[in-house]
């Protein structure tokens, strides 16, 4: 079963301005990520947001981890790869942005996108520079435009032989 369309009421003022209450709560996502500021994390998702993205960069599908559900456990997830056991310095970039408004709550966008992470390891530098796309969806709530969805598509991944060890090191090694 589909959702029923929805007439979008907003004007074109209305409509360049929710678009652009998108690009900022997209790019607050990423600066908040990005700067570690944990306790901002889950202000740009709606409670019920679903998160596709933890093992993108795999690619065995089998190694892909399952979806992460709720605002508080996707804070938890993402403070967890990043400032685990393991410090992992990330710079994330979305470019592009195509942002359709679905109704006058609801639109989708597609993202194209790159990151860099970077962890050391013993005295090795490993890094994981990473190229695709995030999709998403958005909703507007209390007046305010949440991520509510998002899956990120991978092009391209390029690491250095030891990236993925992290997940196996203890933080005293």
């Amino acid at each position: 079963m589909t959702d029923p369309v929805q007439e979008i009421t907003l004007d074109p003022a209305e409509r360049v301005l929710a678009i652009r209450e998108i690009e900022n709560v997209f790019a607050a996502r990423l600066r908040i990520m990005d700067t570690k500021q944990w306790d901002r994390y889950g202000s740009v998702h709606t409670e019920d947001v679903v998160s596709e993205t933890f093992g993108a960069a795999v690619t065995d599908e089998s190694a892909r981890r399952p979806a992460v559900v709720g605002r508080d456990a996707l804070r938890r997830a993402i403070e967890g790869v990043l400032d685990g056991p393991v410090p992992v310095t990330s710079v994330h970039h979305g470019h592009t942005p195509e942002i359709t408004l679905t109704s006058d709550t609801t639109a989708t966008g597609v993202w194209a996108m790159e990151d860099k992470l970077w962890w050391s390891n013993g005295s090795t530098e490993e890094h994981l520079h990473g190229y695709g796309h995030y999709h998403e969806t958005y909703r507007r709530v209390d007046g305010v435009w949440l991520i509510a969805y998002r899956t990120l598509t991978r092009l391209r991944v390029d690491t250095t032989p030891g990236f993925f060890d992290y997940r196996s090191r203890s933080p005293q090694e």
